[in-house]
């Protein structure tokens, strides 16, 4: 493949306040540059965009260090080595890493980690396989503490670790019901993924569309929206029904109220965790022999909505924030024409 001297990446311009705007971002061309000792190039293929980026737009403290301005922004990629001063990846090895926003990646060879494009595309690792993937497996098996007699919900049901977390349940034996955000996004839980109910979140009493499909409640709630939807479970949980808080994007960009029925954690004798993806890391072999037979059979499917270009990538995340009525599954950017090789 022939070396670029130019290419793209995208920087912090400044920190939003409410829901990123075009000026936050600034696309900006670069030399890449060629690795010193122990150092490779790679060339970024596709990049992820996930909700959690948003708090680091922001200059405070987190589990994760904020973003820094006029700094290029960081998530995780896919790629393959172009130029290598590292035994251990070679020209034309596949890896993954998290420094994407940018079509060249240089850094030392400890940044990146093989992948084995042989089980599944490289884009599998940005999904199914990568983080949407264990964050749905660790949510709903280790902190969830999912069994097979279980009436599992998940808010944002069709985004990329819904869509994932829902068919772990259904292939486990639980009863799965989706929220999703429109006509399109409902019909793809039920006719594509499996669910056994679905319903849409826009427009409606949330807690009545989820009494209609729970009749006789629920005793497992994936959290990924907060708000309305939380209030709605938790007066669905039957009593010591369990909730997995993965995140709860309704509040990223602006204040969200509490629930309004939070005394009924004690009364039911609720049990709320909060998780962190990072936590699992050392439980990936375990996910991986869990799940890739699964996805290798076709009993686990995994969606994909693309962005095609770099330029794309702020729209990419903008539509992910607000929920884009087509966007289903993991939401990826591709930073080298499709097919691109070795």
């Amino acid at each position: 493949m022939q070396l670029t001297k130019i290419a793209r990446e995208i920087r912090l311009a400044s920190r939003p306040t409410g829901f990123p705007a075009p000026q936050n971002f600034e696309l900006v061309e670069h030399a890449p540059g060629e690795p010193a000792q122990g150092q490779v190039l790679v060339r970024n293929t596709v990049m992820s965009v996930e909700p959690y980026m948003r708090g680091r737009m922001n200059d405070v403290e987190s589990y994760v260090p904020p973003f820094a301005i006029g700094k290029p922004l960081e998530g995780g990629a896919v790629g393959f080595v172009v130029q290598s001063k590292a035994d251990a990846l070679p020209v034309g090895t596949w890896v993954q890493s998290q420094l994407g926003w940018r079509e060249y990646a240089l850094a030392d060879a400890q940044a990146f980690t093989k992948i084995d494009t042989s089980l599944a595309p490289a884009s599998a690792y940005l999904g199914v396989l990568g983080v949407p993937g264990l964050t749905a497996w660790a949510g709903l098996k280790v902190v969830g503490e999912l069994k097979s007699s279980d009436v599992v919900f998940i808010s944002s049901a069709a985004g990329a670790v819904g869509s994932v977390a829902g068919q772990i349940a259904k292939i486990a034996g639980a009863t799965v019901i989706g929220s999703a955000g429109g006509p399109e996004k409902v019909a793809y839980l039920t006719e594509k993924l499996g669910f056994d109910a679905a319903f849409d979140h826009k427009g409606g009493d949330i807690a009545a569309k989820l009494a209609e499909a729970a009749p006789k409640g629920i005793d497992l709630y994936f959290e990924n929206v907060g708000g309305e939807q939380l209030e709605a479970a938790i007066g669905a949980l039957r009593p010591f029904g369990r909730i997995a808080a993965c995140g709860m994007i309704s509040g990223y960009n602006e204040e969200m109220p509490g629930p309004r029925n939070i005394i009924q954690v004690i009364g039911k004798r609720l049990k709320m965790q909060g998780f962190i993806v990072i936590d699992y890391f050392d439980r990936i072999p375990e996910f991986l022999a869990d799940i890739a037979p699964h996805l290798r059979s076709g009993k686990l499917v995994a969606p994909e909505t693309y962005f095609e270009g770099i330029e794309k990538a702020p729209e990419a995340f903008d539509g992910l924030l607000r929920g884009g009525a087509h966007n289903i599954g993991k939401i990826l950017v591709r930073l080298a024409p499709e097919g691109t090789q070795p």
